[in-house]
């Protein structure tokens, strides 16, 4: 990040504006009240990041237009604290609506002042506007794909239940259960407004939905057992998408992976291409050990684990999520 002359200038409060990609849209008045006491006996300790923008008169003289990239509640603190000017950095260079974006996200994250609604929305506009994966912006907040694709995917819900959580009165663990009934709008409601009134827990609200998503397994696919359900389960919370399975009699089937957009379609492909060539790696010294190594040799270095260990790795391999992406 570059800086003009690395310095810190004193700007009139009056002459910053908002930036335009900032993703809180609700700031807490008497958390505003208490930063501008502390502003007004201790001053602001760190200094707001501005762009600064000449503009022509019509006259023919030039004017300076600030515009923040962080330091929003300090601002508004200062407002309210009645100080006429704020000490900034001036960010120079080129600047694009990303990077406001970007860094807005990221200040908040930090501070952890995102309701879970304004990330998840943030996160959306990311991955739309500026078309990045999700793996992309996990990469650029610090945290980790699944994270940013479950974050976004509560967007599906009812404008009722985004509000509900925006304003806390449902956590976002609760969106989880929920969100297992998307295809059941009516159930959905029942299980919200139960979750609201009963006070329910997040995994007594977990149990209902698997009660309710099993039950509509076994209608619809009597060679669905409750072992498939669980792990479509756990590939949807993992995934951060919806995932179903269609079990055969004869134990083949498919697994439908639904996606948000191009860029999680492109994800699918990259991320399914590189667990290949992870495994062809970790297969390849096999293969060369077995052409150059005896057959009783090659077959010792095999036997070296128990039987009952080998398979229960092997088991695990085969439910090991990191396995499915999305």
């Amino acid at each position: 990040m570059e800086f003009y002359n690395n310095s810190i200038f004193w700007i009139e409060t009056e002459k910053i504006k908002p930036n335009p990609f900032q993703p809180r849209k609700e700031f807490d008045e008497d958390r505003l009240k208490d930063l501008a006491m502390s502003i007004r006996q201790y001053g602001i300790l760190q200094p707001l990041v501005v762009t600064r923008k000449e503009v022509q008169r019509e006259d023919g003289t030039f004017y300076s237009v600030y515009e923040l990239i962080s330091g929003e509640r300090r601002l508004r603190a200062s407002k309210i604290a009645g100080l006429s000017q704020v000490p900034a950095i001036i960010k120079t260079g080129d600047e694009t609506d990303k990077m406001k974006l970007e860094l807005a996200i990221i200040e908040n994250l930090q501070r952890e002042d995102l309701n879970p609604v304004d990330r998840a929305k943030a996160f959306k506009q990311l991955v739309e506007d500026f078309k990045l994966t999700h793996a992309e912006v996990a990469k650029k907040v610090g945290k980790s794909r699944e994270y940013v694709s479950n974050s976004i995917r509560m967007l599906l819900l009812p404008e009722e239940i985004i509000n509900a959580l925006s304003e806390g009165k449902i956590t976002e663990g609760h969106t989880r259960p929920i969100l297992m009934l998307i295809d059941r709008p009516e159930e959905q409601r029942v299980l919200f407004r139960d979750i609201m009134n009963k006070k329910m827990t997040v995994r007594e609200a977990e149990g209902v939905a698997r009660r309710i998503a099993y039950e509509k397994v076994r209608k619809h696919n009597i060679f669905v057992d409750p072992e498939t359900v669980e792990i479509e389960e756990k590939l949807t919370e993992a995934l951060g998408t919806r995932v179903v399975i269609e079990k055969k009699p004869d134990g083949a089937g498919k697994i439908h992976i639904e996606y948000f957009s191009n860029n999680d379609l492109h994800s699918i492909f990259d991320l399914i291409k590189k667990n290949f060539e992870a495994k062809a790696g970790m297969l390849a010294p096999v293969s060369a050990l077995d052409s150059n190594l005896p057959k009783d040799e090659t077959h010792a270095l095999m036997d070296d684990k128990p039987a009952e260990e080998v398979k229960q790795e092997e088991e695990e391999d085969l439910y090991n999520l990191d396995n499915f992406s999305v």
